[in-house]
This record gives C-alpha cells, structure tokens and sequence, in this order.
C-alpha cells in the first residue's frame, strides 16, 4: 500500500498481514544482538540494537521505563479442585485489585481459591494465616474485583513464591530464564506486562549510551495488558483507552528540560512523557490515546518494537511518523525480522508535521 493514504478511522486501517512465523517466540541469544531497523526518510538501514549509540549523541535525553513486570499470573484450586487462574492487572485504591480471572462466571463472590499446599500456605478456616484470592464483583469480560489474602505476609514476597511473570498469549512456550521478560534495568514491580523495547538493552550498551554525551533518565509507567490488545470498536472515535498510571521523577524532568532531542525507547515512555506534557502533572493516570492528528510536545525520536496489527500502539506509530509504518512494516518482513514483544526493533525519527492534513 502506497504512503500516500489518509489518517485511519477504523481498526481495519491499522491492519496488515502478520504471518505466524514472523512472531517471535524467544529472545534473541544477546539482548543487543536484536536486529535494528533504522528508517532515514528516503532510505533504511538494517543495524543491530548495539549499534544504538551511532544513533545518539551529545543533546539528545534517552528516556526508559524501569517498571518491572509483577509476578502476577496466579495458578490456583477451587475448594472443589477446580483450576482458576487469576491474572493480578493493577491495585485498586482500596487495596483491591481488578483481575483477569478464568473460568470467571463459575465463580461466585465471596469464594476464596487457594494455591495448591505444596506453592503456599493455605492456611485454616478461620482466615488466619490463610493464603488466597477472594473473588469479588463482576466487572464484564472475565475481570473481576479480587482481594489478596498473604497470610500476614509482604504481597510481593508471597507474589514471587506462587507466582509467575505473565507472557503474552501469542507466546506459546514458557521461556527458560523469567528474567529474559525484565529489562536489567527493572525497578519496581508494577507492570502487567514488559516495556518491550527496553528488553534488548544491556548495562554495556546503556553505559556506551552515556559515552556518546547523551544522557539517559528513567521515567515510570506501570504496563497494563491491554496496551497489546486490538481493538474491538467499528471506528477509532470509539475506541475506550484504557488508563495506566505514570510518573515523571524530579531528576529525569530536569534533564528533559535541556534536552535537545529526547529518543524514547518504547511506546510506554511515549505515553507517559505525552501524558506529563499534556496534563502538566508529573504524576497520575492517563487514558491518552495516541492517533493522527497528534500535536506532539515532547518525543522527537522513538525505538520501538513491532506491534500487533488494529492496535492502539499502530495508531500511536502512526501519528509519529505518519503512513510511512506501512513501508517499514512490509520492509521488516520481507527482510525477515522477528515481530511482537521478543522480537526485533526500529528506531524512527517524528515526521516534521502530522497535524495538518495528509
């Protein structure tokens, strides 16, 4: 399809075709060996995410999110020993937490699932010391309102001892080291799911990042799971965007303040830099949705992984740098790069001006 095309205005105008052996079901090998798709405009250059630091230089900010991904995916067993799993999504401000939860309509409120007695403690009937997800109100679409019970004990410590990190569904095997789906430089445990494209960096790249005079801050946005799903409504105008909650530290706002150029790497960092220049709240949650036509603020260049077709992350894609995706999509298949959150990357520079018309 020719760049040339008007602003979509349904999901379908943000679809293409993925071929299944194009996700990538692992890692690659080497963080950094990840292949870097390098778009110049008139031209593209097929690099290595080591490569990064000829991209960046003396003025420009590269901004990461250093959520880590909760160990939230919860295997458990009804009194009946049914199975149920529970995907812990974000916490409430009441100390609940909305969840995705399966087989969710079997469940009533009130009922408590329990880890199998060999994961946790499952305590006695009387609550004391008990270990266990009460079900509570029905939310539509398999989420419910849940409540921990920890037994008395840190809920990320009993998070890491019954719990699991959440893959995406398009990854059909589990992967051999968990911590392949944390960026090294994850902090607090927060995220439904990983900032993928700060997967492929190492401590050596962002330290040869630093030599190079560019300067590197770390910005927080806790991932929710539906950044990665398509979406659903007939047109875009009606499309609900789900809300993240985000925070700009003091000393990353600093150094954004004199940046020249700020390169973020990820469409998480995107939205949370978008969100604090929008509402002027360095903190908070934002249900931004992204899409042409996008008056940009803060975000001059992006490195990103490749995304699902008829996503909120196309249309974000999209508004940076214009039809143009549609070339460099089709350029990265035909060239055999992997897709999705293990797969490869692309570095793209905004376009001068998407607000106007197309």
């Amino acid at each position: 399809m020719p760049d040339e095309v008007g602003p979509p205005a349904t999901p379908d105008d943000l679809d293409y075709e993925l071929p299944p052996g194009a996700v990538a079901q692992s890692p690659s090998p080497q963080r950094d060996e990840a292949r870097l798709l390098v778009d110049h405009g008139d031209r593209v250059a097929h690099l290595r995410v080591r490569d990064l630091p000829a991209l960046v230089g003396p003025g420009d900010v590269v901004v990461i999110n250093d959520t880590r991904v909760l160990p939230a995916r919860l295997r458990l067993r009804r009194v009946t020993g049914g199975a149920v799993e529970v995907l812990l999504l974000h916490e409430r401000g009441d100390g609940d937490w909305e969840a995705l939860v399966r087989p969710s309509r079997r469940l009533r409120p009130g009922e408590v699932v329990a880890p199998e007695p060999s994961r946790g403690r499952a305590g006695d009937d009387s609550g004391k010391g008990r270990v266990g997800v009460e079900i509570g109100d029905d939310l539509g679409e398999g989420r419910r309102v849940v409540r921990v019970h920890t037994g008395g004990r840190p809920l990320l410590e009993l998070l890491e001892e019954i719990g699991a990190v959440p893959l995406p569904p398009y990854i059909t095997a589990g992967i051999d080291d968990p911590e392949r789906y944390q960026t090294v430089y994850a902090r607090e445990p927060v995220s439904a799911a990983a900032p993928t494209a700060g997967l492929h960096f190492t401590d050596r790249l962002l330290g040869r990042v630093r030599d190079t005079g560019a300067e590197v801050v770390a910005v927080e946005l806790a991932v929710g799971i539906d950044t990665f799903r398509p979406m659903t409504a007939s047109r875009l105008d009606d499309h609900d965007m789900h809300s993240e909650r985000y925070r700009v530290p003091a000393e990353a706002q600093q150094v954004l303040d004199r940046a020249e150029r700020v390169v973020a790497v990820g469409t998480t960092v995107v939205r949370c830099l978008e969100a604090w220049a929008a509402t002027g709240e360095a903190a908070g949650s934002t249900s931004l949705f992204i899409r042409w036509p996008y008056g940009w603020r803060v975000v001059d260049a992006l490195m990103t992984n490749f995304h699902m077709p008829r996503s909120t992350l196309l249309c974000l894609l999209d508004a940076f740098v214009g039809p143009r995706w549609r070339t460099l999509y089709a350029t990265a298949l035909e060239h055999g790069y992997r897709f999705l959150s293990f797969g490869d990357a692309m570095f793209v520079e905004r376009s001068a001006d998407l607000t106007g018309a197309r």
